[in-house]
């Protein structure tokens, strides 16, 4: 525990998301919280949720980041926001294009501003890799949302503070390929987009760990990138499902082949650490000091990259099946 969450307040949006359900379950077992409040617009999944965890301590609150009253009313009195409510999948994003505009870069933007109306002390966005030289319209609305979340301290310096975490995929997240190779594992063949194809991967613990290491150390401003393994998909797929062929039918509309976590750019201004790499704004807020990462971590080589295809760090069949194993 890093106590950073010790008798506070904390509202999730999105919360009832992959993420934020596990991750409501994990801070209640293990931080000394006040109180945690569960933002989304889903009534279902947070009757599930209340049917599933029973703790004094947790709130839901029905509404939608779109909406900036319902936010400036569920954020009264809360001392963190972890804002993880975002539309996410890639193919379906291509064809409604406006509606992750409307949520995930106009919703963030009202997050930040109701964040700073209330006096909220620290808030976190999660991001992902796919924002990082993005090719698809998710990955270019979580780039705008990392702008925004940045920009934020501008706006409230010394009061309200505003970082991002970004990480690859999640296994064991909902709709993830990991949790459809499962659901498929008895088929005689498997459907995969290319067999080149790499991704980044991380344990929801270790998302978890991410969070609140970023909102412990976090002085406004920081992009916090954990260092994870690199996986090929056709790997992933024989770790499995290895009694099963697979057919080839080609990359959907937005993806790539393989995904970044860090460009040579943003390496110019970043510092390393044992598990994380922290980007530091390229210009400073009022009030916020960064000495403490630039004393105690290591610059990066000019250059540096974190590719998900030349990761030194590469998740192996075994240590796969282990974090499956524990889901």
């Amino acid at each position: 525990m890093l106590d950073v969450l010790d008798n506070k307040t904390i509202l999730i949006t999105g919360g009832t998301g992959s993420f934020g359900r596990s991750f409501v379950k994990y801070i209640l077992r293990n931080e000394q919280i006040k109180k945690i409040i569960v933002f989304s617009r889903d009534e279902l999944k947070q009757s599930y949720m209340q049917k599933e965890i029973h703790d004094e301590r947790l709130r839901f609150f029905i509404g939608d980041i779109r909406d900036k009253d319902r936010l400036q009313r569920a954020f009264k009195k809360v001392d963190i926001v972890v804002h993880a409510a975002a539309l996410k999948q890639v193919p379906t994003l291509e064809y409604n294009p406006f509606e992750a505009v409307k949520t995930n870069i106009i919703g963030t933007q009202n997050v930040i501003d109701a964040a700073i109306d209330q006096g909220i002390q620290k808030a976190i966005l999660i991001s992902t890799d796919k924002s990082v030289e993005p090719i698809n319209l998710y990955g270019s609305t979580k780039l705008c949302a990392e702008k925004l979340f940045i920009s934020g301290n501008s706006y409230a310096p010394c009061q309200t503070k505003f970082s991002c975490v970004r990480y690859g995929n999640v296994i064991g997240s909902r709709g993830s390929i990991v949790e459809v190779l499962m659901n498929k594992k008895h088929e005689e063949k498997i459907k995969i987009t290319d067999d080149r194809m790499t991704r980044f991967w991380i344990s929801l613990e270790q998302s978890f760990a991410l969070v609140l290491f970023s909102l412990k150390y976090m002085r406004g401003g920081e992009i916090f990138i954990p260092k994870i393994p690199s996986m090929k998909l056709i790997d992933l797929v024989d770790a499995i499902a290895p009694n099963c062929d697979y057919e080839i039918i080609g990359m959907r509309p937005g993806e790539k082949i393989h995904e970044s976590l860090l460009t040579k750019e943003e390496a110019s201004h970043s510092v390393e650490f044992d598990n994380y790499i922290v980007v530091l704004p390229e210009f400073s807020f009022s009030g916020a000091n960064y000495d403490g990462y630039l004393k105690s971590g290591k610059k990066l080589e000019e250059g540096f990259t974190m590719s998900s295809n030349s990761n030194s760090n590469y998740l192996t069949k075994e240590e796969l099946k282990k974090i499956i194993s524990n889901l």
